[in-house]
């Protein structure tokens, strides 16, 4: 593997990697890349399809405590 990635995560998120590595004797970073390429190969859930989506005033700079008054 050529490129690395550092990520953040919950710690609720690090105990299920963790005990998951534990069970399958695989290490984090191979049960990451595994569930990565399953999330790419979905044909029902584009991965990352709804990244930035948000709900709201197209403007957000109109919410509060951002008037323009």
């Amino acid at each position: 593997m050529s490129n690395a990635l550092t990520l953040r995560l919950p710690q609720e998120l690090i105990e299920w990697l963790d005990e998951s590595a534990r069970k399958t004797g695989l290490s984090r970073g191979s049960i990451i890349r595994m569930e990565l390429e399953r999330a790419r190969r979905s044909s029902t859930i584009r991965f990352l399809g709804l990244a930035g989506a948000v709900e709201g005033p197209l403007d957000l700079s109109m919410g509060k405590g951002f008037s323009r008054k």
